[in-house]
């Protein structure tokens, strides 16, 4: 199993947009393939596709339950705590967990000396499994509203890979915090998906700094080429960063997207210019295709 991240520095880059047609591309061409959409708090690679449902998993962590009876409101467990989940007032013995705030790591339960720390599970998501044509998977992972981060929801998605061979597609959360690491983390290589603007090309800087500090390898490929500058252009030429795809700005394009089909289908030269990107990727790092 190789598995390709597609991320991007910044939102509405089109990585989403790659990352489904790079999938659906695969499976054209009777590729072992699997997608996980790890863009936990807005995934929607679902929609572009006619699915099955397979199953679906409820994510969960444990959160503290503080019996007051036997809480002395020493403090520690709030000292210990790092996300400011727990709020007490000790003259007025009032101690609560803010549950939405907690992250799960049971510093409290350590620091408590007086037994009066339990654990319930609280729910974070869902991770979804379906199936594409009766044998091609796709993985939505989906944090609940008002949790604070999908981390654990992505990790317990990319676990529900149950193949071993083939390609994963991961397609990763915008930005270079947590949850684009922990995709990206998981990855064989990774796919930056940027534009030619200005925000582009500040984001793809932040995007290219994280990946080198993890030690990944990365290519880019530019989305909407012609809509802006060349400075993108001029930045990889200097980093010396593979240019992997230059996908042209064309209002029919983005006709398609918007409405939910995919270029590829449609237009299959773009499908084989993806699979040539993903064949270049395979070769260089020493793997081949799995067809059926």
């Amino acid at each position: 199993m190789f598995k390709i991240a597609i991320a991007s520095g910044k939102g509405g880059t089109g990585k989403t947009f790659v990352a489904t047609n790079i999938f659906y591309t695969l499976m054209s061409n009777q590729i072992d393939a699997v997608l996980v959409d790890c863009d936990a708090e807005a995934p929607n690679a679902v929609a572009f596709f006619d699915v099955k449902l397979n199953s679906a998993i409820e994510v969960t962590h444990l959160v503290p339950v503080i019996d007051t009876n036997k809480c002395t409101f020493c403090g520690k467990c709030h000292e210990y705590c790092n996300y400011n989940a727990i709020f007490m007032l000790p003259p007025s013995k009032i101690i609560n967990v803010i549950e939405d705030l907690c992250h799960g790591c049971g510093a409290c339960s350590v620091a408590c000396d007086y037994d009066a720390i339990s654990e319930k599970p609280f729910p974070l998501g869902n991770v979804t499994s379906y199936s594409y044509n009766n044998s091609y998977s796709l993985i939505e992972a989906r944090m609940n509203i008002g949790v604070m981060s999908p981390v654990s929801v992505i990790k317990a998605a990319i676990k529900q890979i149950k193949v071993q061979t083939g390609i994963t597609v991961l397609d990763s959360p915008p930005g270079t915090s947590c949850p684009f690491i922990q995709t990206v983390e998981q990855s064989d290589y990774v796919i930056l998906v940027t534009e030619p603007t200005p925000f582009g090309l500040s984001d793809l800087r932040q995007s290219v700094e994280t990946l080198k500090a993890i030690n990944k390898k990365f290519g880019v490929i530019i989305n909407r080429a012609g809509l802006g500058n060349t400075r993108v252009q001029e930045y990889l030429d200097d980093e010396n960063i593979p240019l992997l795809l230059e996908i042209p700005y064309k209002k029919e394009i983005a006709e398609l997207y918007s409405t939910g089909k995919l270029v590829s289908e449609s237009d299959p030269f773009f499908g084989q210019q993806l699979l040539a990107v993903v064949e270049n990727i395979l070769k260089q790092n020493g793997n081949s295709n799995n067809k059926r």
